[in-house]
């Protein structure tokens, strides 16, 4: 099963230089996987307990860094998918950043400024939920937003989009080329699927909390956002930071996908616990036998 799953995940990747269609993908889609509730949480367990330890070799290596980036409409599960899939991380091993509307400081900077300053560090895996993309998806839906950034007129062009992918591959390849690992996870869910959803969060007094109306508003937008998603992910899927186009209207084999491509990202690093040279291990065999003098 697990061969058939990395197999199954790999299919989502996003080839460099091709163009990105939504509608050939489909958001129902599991792999061919037609497994129980039970099995599916097993697999995820499974994978779940392989992060934890490749984290804790990463850590402790401390010369690489992961950086997640997921993408997505509402309700596609982006908060759940790292609630379970990072489940069994060590958070101190681990940063989570949501990033919500820009400060006024954030704004007196270039676009990826807010993001640059909440980078991983060595041996740490990092994960944006929403990031540097929303400024060539929300702000290309939405593009007054341009007028608040104080840029310079004669730096808002026709083609001021090209330049922003423009901005973001090199930023990238930048981190690529010093040690950051990148994966970007656009969760694809369907239309119907978020009306679902919503409903959902509408009828259950637990999840009321989750609605806000900004969020209808912008599914009223949603033909916009699918051709933005499709020329950004177009435009930035990379070898150095590719895309994953995940589907979404099944939040199991979402997680399971997005569990897979993160483990096989952290073993193609072939992270291993540091070396303990001869002096080292002289130290730490003084020290045992100081331990073992204690006893009695």
């Amino acid at each position: 099963m697990t061969k058939d799953l990395k197999r199954i995940a790999e299919s989502y990747r996003v080839p460099p230089g091709k163009k990105f269609r939504i509608d050939r993908c489909d958001p129902g889609d599991t792999g061919g996987l037609d497994i129980s509730k039970k099995k599916a949480n097993a697999l995820l367990a499974g994978g779940v307990q392989k992060l934890a330890d490749l984290q804790t070799r990463l850590y402790a290596q401390d010369c690489w860094s992961l950086l997640i980036v997921f993408q997505a409409m509402d309700a596609a599960g982006k908060d759940s998918t790292i609630k379970h899939v990072m489940s069994g991380i060590n958070p101190q091993g681990c940063q989570v950043v949501s990033f919500k509307a820009p400060s006024p400081q954030e704004l007196d900077h270039d676009f990826l400024w807010r993001c640059a300053r909440e980078l991983p560090p060595r041996g740490h895996i990092g994960i944006f939920n929403r990031s540097h993309y929303e400024e060539v998806l929300v702000v290309r839906v939405h593009p007054k937003i341009l007028d608040g950034q104080h840029l310079p007129p004669g730096l808002v062009g026709k083609d001021v989009w090209k330049k922003r992918y423009e901005s973001i591959n090199d930023w990238e390849h930048h981190l690529a080329r010093n040690g950051t690992r990148i994966l970007k996870f656009f969760l694809q869910v369907s239309k119907e699927e978020q009306r679902k959803r919503f409903l959902e969060r509408l009828e259950v007094p637990e999840k009321n909390w989750k609605f806000a109306m900004g969020d209808v508003l912008e599914r009223g937008l949603w033909d916009d956002y699918m051709r933005m998603y499709e020329d950004a992910i177009s435009a930035t899927s990379t070898e150095w930071a590719p895309w994953y186009a995940v589907p979404a209207d099944h939040k199991w084999f979402t997680r399971l996908v997005v569990a897979q491509v993160v483990i096989s990202e952290l073993e193609s690093l072939r992270l291993e616990y540091p070396k303990v040279d001869a002096a080292r291990k002289k130290e730490l065999e003084e020290a045992r036998k100081a331990l073992e003098k204690e006893k009695g």
